[in-house]
């Protein structure tokens, strides 16, 4: 039996793999938990075996997404989309156990990008009276490492990140960030004014309850979810789902958001629900939860 929140809930960050983890039937548990609306974001390559060399060689990963995403859009009652991109960490594996130059593995990551970017939706959902199809990207995938590198790969992958941020103004897109945690990105905020795109397009994955610059995207933990409520600004909430059969405890389920949604709910956050699963994804991504849900 699904349960019925009273609300679109959106999960803004999670993987899913139909070969190697749970695929469908984590989105299954997603929405008989009371579970809406997914955004799909691709595993990282190497996760899905695939070492490319070129641009097009990351053409395979984004395909996987598409069709488990295109599968999870016929279970959900509302909608499932995909985010494309190249996840930051891969400029380790390209420089530690590649050989890749950190110059190198930039222009390879830059050009997964510009391939990832191909699959945006054409247009703005927003201005469509029709839903964005399950094959079309509404966000791009960048960022850079969370942990401590070389100046130069540092550098690099900077370069990366605003390369993305340039994809995401020229497509009229959001763009999601993988970076270090921090409760001020204001430089990559304004790296993105820069580039054209405006900052509140710009998503935090894995985000605390409070950050200047991006949008957070914040992982559904009790406190965190307080601070954003009480904060009172743009956010979302996610799990970062892995769906790794190798790590089955790693980060949240699939059943979190929707479980804090209803916590939320008995604690008096109703505004802070609307914003997170209602507001914020017209604003950031142009998607119109309340429409597209089918029930």
């Amino acid at each position: 039996m699904t349960e019925d929140l009273g609300t679109p809930v959106l999960d803004n960050h999670l993987h899913l793999d139909p070969d190697h983890g749970r695929g469908i039937e984590a989105v299954k548990d997603f929405a008989r938990s009371g579970g809406t609306h997914l955004l799909v974001v691709n595993k990282p390559s190497w996760l899905l075996g695939v070492e490319p060399e070129t641009g097009e060689e990351f053409r395979p990963v984004f395909e996987t997404t598409l069709e488990v995403v295109s599968r999870a859009d016929d279970v959900l009652d509302g909608r499932a989309w995909p985010v494309l991109g190249v996840h930051p960490g891969l400029v380790s594996k390209l420089v530690d156990d590649r050989g890749y130059s950190p110059e190198e593995a930039r222009d390879l990551m830059r050009a997964g990008l510009d391939v990832a970017a191909e699959y945006v939706a054409d247009g703005d959902p927003a201005e469509s009276d029709e839903p964005v199809g399950p094959g079309e990207a509404v966000a791009l995938k960048t960022g850079r490492p969370h942990y401590d590198t070389a100046d130069a790969v540092w550098e690099a992958s900077n370069a990366v990140l605003r390369h993305g941020l340039e994809l995401g103004a020229e497509n009229d897109c959001a763009v999601q960030l993988h970076t270090e945690a921090s409760e001020d990105l204001t430089d990559i905020a304004g790296w993105a004014e820069d580039a054209g795109l405006d900052p509140e397009r710009v998503v935090k994955h894995y985000a605390g309850g409070r950050l200047a610059g991006p949008t957070p995207s914040v992982m559904s933990e009790k406190d965190r979810l307080e601070l954003a409520a009480e904060c009172g600004d743009p956010f979302l909430m996610e799990t970062d789902f892995v769906d790794d059969p190798d790590r089955p405890g790693a980060v949240m389920g699939p059943k979190t958001v929707p479980r804090r949604v209803r916590w939320m709910r008995e604690s008096g956050y109703d505004d802070a629900i609307h914003n997170a699963h209602v507001e914020t994804p017209r604003r950031v991504y142009g998607l119109d939860t309340e429409a597209t849900l089918r029930r």
